[in-house]
């Protein structure tokens, strides 16, 4: 993963449903330029990976999702912005921190 990483305070992004910690915030560069150029803010993206929405996911990456929630497994995302730029968001496996960013920054 880059190593240049932006963080988020997660008392400002923390959404009310949420389905499993998400840890310490932060984003690329790459991917908060995608979400800015987009007009959207990070929130959107966060909060849609909270609620375990299957957005560009397949079925068997979704029901990955699903099973690993509850596990101590990692929970991965992929949604596009506005612009039709595909982020991926990934939360560890431990839970201590989720990450926005583009698939060629992983």
């Amino acid at each position: 993963m880059q190593a240049n990483l932006s963080s988020r305070n997660t008392a400002d992004t923390t959404p009310r449903f949420v389905r499993f910690p998400l840890g310490q915030i932060v984003t690329t560069p790459g991917a908060l330029d995608a979400i800015e150029e987009a007009r959207q803010t990070p929130q959107e993206f966060i909060s849609r990976h909270a609620r375990l929405e299957q957005g560009e996911l397949s079925a068997e990456d979704y029901r990955e999702n699903l099973f690993s929630v509850d596990k101590p497994l990692r929970i991965f995302s992929a949604y596009k912005t506005a612009r039709g730029v595909k982020l991926w968001i990934i939360t560890e496996a431990d839970r201590s921190s989720t990450c926005i960013l583009l698939p060629e920054e992983y």
